[in-house]
């Protein structure tokens, strides 16, 4: 059965105009129209992205990096926040880079010894992860364990870009995230077989950790998709 057309042919008729009008005066690129009929965002423009992150590492790492070349794809439906992960970026550096910015706290002064379990390793070279674009992490995944994620298949955010996207947020926005929650880090696990966990509270970013049997509304993790090699 044919899906019912909403709106009045003289209101498609004004947007399709304006669109064509769009494209013809170069508005809109062609990979904005591509996403839009994909049902992506069409105002993600993965060059700008690579463009920013260039920036953000040198600004905050001192590191000259061009990536141009950095297989990134196109992002699915809901994920819209990029984060790049470049070859050989510890947690203990990034955790220091936010430590000059804000205060944070961390349950182990050696981080890379404390966590030395990780789902993507960039010691293995550069990489990309899409996220949901949120301030808090997944509401769809709270009260789910490291178990019950596991059996629906949905992999999660390790520890080092929790970290990456606590001091990209930051600069965007001189702001937080987790305020009101707990992202459990389900892509990591510590020497101990524990899962670390982030958020920001007592006005400072913390780094703790919670049993992988541990569930409850506040402990939510956040959906990765890996951009594949």
């Amino acid at each position: 059965m044919a899906k019912e057309v909403v709106g009045s042919m003289s209101d498609w008729s004004g947007v399709l105009k304006d669109l064509f009008r769009q494209i013809d005066d170069g508005s809109l690129a062609l990979e904005q129209v591509k996403a839009l009929v994909g049902h992506r965002n069409p105002f993600i423009i993965l060059d700008s992205l690579l463009q920013e992150w260039s920036r953000f590492y040198q600004k905050y790492f001192g590191l000259e990096l061009d990536f141009s070349d950095l297989n990134v794809s196109e992002p699915p439906p809901g994920f819209e926040r990029l984060i790049i992960v470049v070859q050989g970026l510890t947690l203990n550096q990034v955790y220091d880079v936010c430590a000059e910015h804000f205060t944070c706290w961390r349950y182990a002064d050696d981080l890379d010894k404390a966590v030395p379990n990780n789902d993507r390793d960039p010691a293995k070279g550069a990489y990309a992860v899409w996220f949901r674009n949120r301030q808090e992490a997944d509401e769809e995944l709270r009260n789910l364990s490291v178990d019950q994620l596991k059996e629906k298949g949905i992999l999660g955010i390790t520890l080092l870009e929790r970290l990456l996207y606590e001091l990209k947020y930051w600069d965007e926005a001189k702001d937080h995230l987790d305020i009101s929650n707990w992202t459990l880090c389900t892509g990591s696990r510590d020497a101990d077989g524990d899962v670390p966990r982030v958020d920001w509270s007592g006005g400072k970013l913390k780094v703790d950790w919670s049993y992988v049997v541990y569930h409850g509304g506040l402990l939510r993790s956040r959906a990765a998709v890996p951009c594949l090699r």
